[in-house]
Order: C-alpha cells, then structure tokens, then sequence
C-alpha cells in the first residue's frame, strides 16, 4: 500500500522561506511523479508543482521563481524548498503521487499546514 508522509510545515512571516518534505513508499513501480498541492477551506484545491522521475519541473504562476522542487533519497522524497512566502501561501499543502502515466495524481498525502503571517 502505498504511503506518502509529509513534514517541514509551519508558520513563518511574510518574506521567510519552509521546506517541505515528502516520503512515498509502498509501490513495486517507480513514482513516475510526485507534486506538490495546496488548499484553502472553501476553495478548490490548486496544483503547485511537480516532478517527474526524469527530473522535469514545473510550476504554478503564482510560485515560479520562488519555490523549487526536487527528489531525492533514491527517488522517491520530493522536496519544496518554498522562499519569499506571502500570506497568500498559506494553505495545507498535500503531497501528490502518479505511478502510472494519469495526469492526475493517484495517492495523496495528509497534508501539512503552511501559515505566513504578514
């Protein structure tokens, strides 16, 4: 079964930079991608950024040329290094897996909360 474990969540002020971190297990196969998304109560949730396992990026508007993403650890870690955080970056962030070749992520995280205070 597989299992996507977040950490690095937080609060910081406007400004400040969080990282966060994403372990999935659990899969015979290669996680062809793993993402980032982030929610707000009462909205949708939004993609951030993804991965694929041959190490193309991409990025939503709002976080290009402030947050970078990469894998590690074998992988099958997924970091967002998130820097110049606004307030309008606070939401929970969940970590997205696709082993397969969906567009759509296949297993999500729990999610972890990110808080910016201005």
């Amino acid at each position: 079964q597989v299992h996507l474990v977040e950490s690095g969540g937080g609060l910081v002020q406007a400004g400040g930079s969080l990282r966060l971190s994403c372990t999935a297990s659990g899969s015979s196969a290669s996680f062809n991608k793993l993402g980032w998304y982030r929610q707000v109560p009462n909205k949708a949730r939004e993609w951030v950024a993804t991965i694929t396992i041959r190490g193309d990026t991409d990025y939503a508007e709002s976080v290009k040329g402030r947050f970078t993403i990469w894998r590690d650890g074998a992988g099958n870690t997924a970091i967002l290094q998130m820097n110049s955080l606004k307030p309008e970056d606070t939401a929970d962030y969940y970590c997205a897996a696709t082993v397969g070749l969906s567009a759509n992520p296949e297993y999500w995280g729990q999610g972890t909360p990110v808080i910016v205070s201005s």
